[in-house]
């Protein structure tokens, strides 16, 4: 299977959301199939870290493909993938992956990241050229998922930028 380019993740951060549905993605030694995803953009997105740009997330920012890792409730790590034209904010969060080797289902970002070792560490890598951290093309039918509306915002609650694969 081949790695995602930079013109899959340069794309509107919307778009990138759903067509990540079904891709693999790989850290070390884990592959999983990514389930759940959720967009978020800069300025027409109030829910978005980039609404405002801050050193946080000034990454959101930059070059399509990097990863943006950021830490949560004090607890928690999540995994974003920068998206859009340079210069234009967006990056997708990675809500839920399903293992393959253990198969099992990991349903949430914290979750994800607790258990495949993801930390501030991994923030700003570039998952077009990093040997252990990538995404490729994965199942051929995943084009069958339900959008609904983010998890855990207050603000921008009227997108419904999440999306969720039909699990089989």
């Amino acid at each position: 299977m081949e790695r995602l380019s930079l013109s899959f993740f340069s794309r509107h951060t919307v778009e990138v959301a759903k067509g990540l549905i079904g891709k693999t993605l790989v850290f070390g030694k884990y592959q999983g199939i990514i389930w759940e995803t959720e967009a978020y953009r800069g300025l027409d997105d109030e829910a978005s870290h980039a609404f405002r740009k801050t050193p946080r997330s000034s990454i959101m920012f930059g070059r399509a493909g990097m990863s943006y890792v950021y830490f949560i409730y004090g607890k928690y790590h999540c995994l974003n993938i920068v998206s859009e034209q340079d210069g234009e904010p967006g990056a997708v969060l990675i809500r839920g992956i399903k293992l393959i080797k253990p198969s099992l289902l990991l349903n949430g970002p914290g979750k994800l990241c607790q258990t495949l070792g993801i930390t501030k560490l991994h923030n700003g890598l570039d998952l077009l050229s990093h040997e252990d951290f990538y995404v490729m093309e994965g199942q051929e039918n995943a084009s069958v998922y339900q959008a609904t509306p983010r998890i855990g915002i207050r603000k921008a609650v009227d997108k419904h930028w999440r999306f969720v694969a039909a699990l089989s």
